[in-house]
């Protein structure tokens, strides 16, 4: 069994901004899959979906606890199906990628993300493959506006091109594991947007709603 978690705030008002792209990668999946809407699991907190892909039992959710809560609805399904956490992929939005970069990564630090940072500590593991789309980055004291802000117009190709490889490779890492995915992608992502892309730490501390 496999866990596909998008993160994201619940409701209209956040629907399209940029701290939703994990919501956007789950649903993307579950247009590509044809599945049903999801069902609101009032123990897990979240919307999910149940779905084979082959030989594989496949969950989806989107947890609706707000984004710095995460981990109580994560850590409810992983308890109760028993998951090891490398068989979970978090896919989160990332301020210091640059807006339709995509980087896959085993383990780490949340890098600031405090939906990722709330999944970690609850289930006690920085062990969690995760999936971070770049928004692109601001000065310091904008990040809470930037993260809660929709994407401009110019934006919108990249990031478009973005989800759907988002999707692309979260397929990937269902069918042939974490390294495929991570050197097909990781590499892919390299070769598009070049050796300056930043990778991942010292972002400052986020306020998303809670």
């Amino acid at each position: 069994m496999k866990l596909v978690v998008g993160l994201g705030n619940p409701g209209a008002k956040y629907e399209h901004t940029r701290h939703n792209v994990g919501f956007v990668v789950v649903s993307e999946l579950a247009r590509r899959w044809r599945l049903a809407s999801p069902r609101y699991d009032r123990d897990f907190q979240g919307m999910l979906w149940d779905t084979q892909r082959g030989d594989e039992r496949v969950l989806m959710l989107m947890p609706q606890t707000y984004m710095n809560l995460s981990g109580q609805s994560v850590g409810a399904v992983q308890r109760f199906y028993k998951l090891a956490p490398q068989d979970m992929l978090v896919a989160c939005d990332d301020v210091d990628l640059p807006v339709g970069t995509i980087r896959l990564r085993s383990s780490g630090s949340s890098g600031g993300q405090k939906g990722l940072g709330d999944i970690l500590a609850r289930l006690g593991t920085q062990d969690v493959p995760r999936l971070r789309i770049g928004i692109g980055k601001v000065h310091r004291s904008a990040t809470v506006e930037h993260v809660l802000s929709t994407f401009a117009p110019d934006e919108l190709p990249a990031i478009g091109h973005a989800l759907a490889t988002a999707a692309d490779a979260v397929e990937c890492w269902l069918a042939e594991g974490m390294v495929a995915a991570m050197n097909r992608y990781n590499r892919k992502a390299d070769r598009e947007n070049g050796p300056s892309e930043a990778g991942g730490g010292g972002r400052p501390s986020r306020g998303e709603p809670s």
